[in-house]
């Protein structure tokens, strides 16, 4: 009976301290702490050094640990991505996901030599073990602080995060067996790389496709769809870690597919997923905390300071800077992207390697690397937020999103049940504007079903159900959110001739002279792009307009809320009446920015 009691036990604690971890994060929020350093320090507090008194030191587990949680948080993070997102920034994020952490590891082993009395190899494991950014980290904390990006940086950050663990795994495995079985060639290492990228997209490609066929082909019951695509995700995990592929790669490519494909109950997977990789995140960051010592890590800080700051200050910037050299960001994007190298449970997780495996000085190689993390929580995480807005990267932030529910409809996958409540100031509501592409069906009101014909007109309170395609559910929450007052224009995101998004079509029309039909002169600018977008406005979203071009240029609420106007290009076979055009317009458009400027 002792041994059961002591296996309920280990249960309780577990739990307590998983609890304890999601108690915290909601003070963490509120005072806009990191939270993963929060659950670093549950597990820290809990440890045998302090005052939980739980001895752990069971390697084995934290590495199993680490590496479902990661390929979790992995597979999410390819779920949520676009393929439109992925084309844009491809280029840049693998060079930052290779070359980069190669360059960061170089720059940072030279001062880990001297700092921790190590030889080039062992210094230059260090290098690869702290050298990649963290996917928990700049996913959680980029939505945490409510932050929403340039739409390049963002994706960039995000695709660049969740492609460089793979190289960074690898190039720490290489460096692993350097020390402990001997030298390799340059030859075999190249090799050896290609042969894991190729075999884990191959692995992620063909089990995406077959998930996707899965959920579509067999009948699930319901509600068991989204453990189904979670517990098929670390299949495909283990099955190209056996293959000796790259499994983080491999889960991460078949989260793309499945996230760009019409599939059942893709929502519910969404969200399943969000619940999962949020838990998955903080088993792993208490667990990594109780396998530190506060005692231990006292006699690393000095050198992890010293690293640290090299590595935060130097090597990150060199090689973001070098690295997007090729590519067409302006220098305030650059440093905001060297900024946010955050380092988090990958360089715990890396460094726990040389632990599982024996190496002389593991313990070394683990302290530093939590110390290191520690620091760029602090540091980066904290300032996440006012560097973004400092380095004017971070758009206006739009409004919480309102509680949307979505049914799936049995026999097809085109469309499926959006439900939203009426608030007073939404736009659905003020203006009865909803896109084509959806379709009110009933309405709820004080407990009775009606048609949309019975409810006419909809209240406030009222909850409205509409027909819409799962893969544009997003774009709808724009009409039902209660619209904010249009922002002032920021000259640091604007482009040359810009008007506010409350203009009507027709005040347009008179302005500049071009032709707007009949029954959209009453629209505002901002109505526009809600009615001829597919999805949701984002920056730089285009809508032509005649003759000349509107442009999104920032967002207040979801809704568009100033407007960028785009002039005709010159065309050698126009008539010789169109320059004279365009000049009528540029002029009258130069009038419109001076008045923005002055007053």
């Amino acid at each position: 009976m002792a041994s059961l009691d002591s296996f309920s036990i280990a249960i309780l604690l577990g739990a307590t301290l998983i609890m304890a971890g999601i108690l915290s994060s909601l003070i963490a929020l509120r005072f806009g702490a990191p939270l993963l350093l929060v659950f670093l320090g549950v597990g820290l507090l809990a440890g045998a050094s302090g005052p939980g008194g739980i001895v752990f030191s069971d390697v084995g587990t934290a590495y199993l640990v680490g590496s479902v949680a990661l390929a979790l948080i992995l597979f999410d993070g390819g779920l949520r991505t676009k393929f439109q997102n992925v084309r844009t920034v491809l280029a840049p994020s693998v060079v930052l996901a290779t070359i980069g952490v190669l360059v960061t590891a170089l720059i940072t082993a030279p001062v880990a030599r001297y700092a921790l009395d190590m030889n080039w190899t062992e210094a230059l494991l260090v290098g690869a073990v702290v050298g990649s950014t963290d996917a928990a980290a700049v996913f959680l904390l980029v939505h945490a602080q409510g932050l929403r990006l340039r739409p390049r940086v963002g994706a960039t950050l995000e695709v660049e995060s969740a492609t460089n663990d793979p190289f960074a795994i690898f190039f720490t495995l290489i460096l692993v067996e350097m020390l402990s079985v001997g030298h390799s060639s340059a030859g075999h290492v190249i090799l050896l790389f290609l042969q894991e990228a190729a075999l884990g997209a191959i692995v992620g490609a063909g089990g995406g496709r077959l998930v996707v066929l899965a959920l579509n082909r067999v009948a699930l019951p319901q509600g068991l769809h989204a453990p189904f695509v979670a517990t098929a995700a670390l299949v495909i995990f283990g099955l190209a870690q056996i293959a000796h592929a790259s499994g983080f790669l491999a889960v991460y490519l078949a989260g793309i597919i499945i996230g760009n494909r019409p599939t059942r109950a893709h929502n519910s997977v969404v969200a399943f997923l969000d619940a999962a990789t949020w838990l998955a995140q903080i088993v792993m960051f208490v667990v990594l905390g109780l396998l530190a010592s506060p005692a231990r890590l006292a006699v690393s800080i000095a050198p992890a300071v010293v690293i640290a700051t090299v590595l935060m200050l130097v090597a990150r910037p060199v090689a973001v800077f070098l690295c997007l050299l090729p590519f067409p960001f302006n220098w305030r994007e650059k440093l905001f992207i060297a900024w946010v190298g955050l380092r988090g449970a990958v360089a715990i997780f890396l460094a726990s390697i040389p632990l599982l495996i024996g190496m002389t000085k593991a313990y070394l190689y683990f302290d530093v690397a939590f110390v290191i993390v520690v620091i760029s929580l602090l540091l980066q995480g904290w300032t996440l937020a006012p560097a973004a807005r400092r380095l004017h990267v971070a758009l206006p932030r739009a409004d919480r999103a309102p509680r949307r529910i979505e049914l799936d409809l049995p026999g097809q996958l085109a469309q499926q049940l959006v439900g939203y409540t009426v608030r007073p100031n939404s736009l659905y509501l003020r203006r009865g504007i909803i896109p084509s592409w959806s379709k009110p069906t009933l309405v709820i009101r004080k407990g009775r079903i009606l048609s949309p014909v019975e409810a006419d007109p909809v209240v406030a309170g009222d909850y409205v159900y509409l027909l819409a395609p799962p893969e544009r559910a997003d774009a709808l929450d724009r009409f039902f959110v209660d619209m904010v007052a249009s922002a002032a224009p920021d000259p640091h995101l604007l482009g040359d001739f810009v008007v506010t998004g409350d203009i009507a079509l027709g005040a347009l029309s008179e302005a500049y002279g071009v032709a707007v039909r009949p029954d959209e002169a009453a629209l505002t600018l901002a109505d526009y792009f809600d009615v001829h977008l597919a999805q949701a406005p984002k920056v730089g979203a285009t809508l032509p307009l005649d003759s000349i071009v509107l442009v999104a240029r920032s967002l207040g609420g979801n809704r568009v809320n100033v407007v960028g106007l785009r002039l005709p290009e010159d065309d050698d076979a126009a008539p010789a009446a169109a320059p004279t055009r365009r000049a009528a317009i540029a002029r009258a458009l130069r009038r419109v920015w001076e008045s923005v400027v002055e007053g």
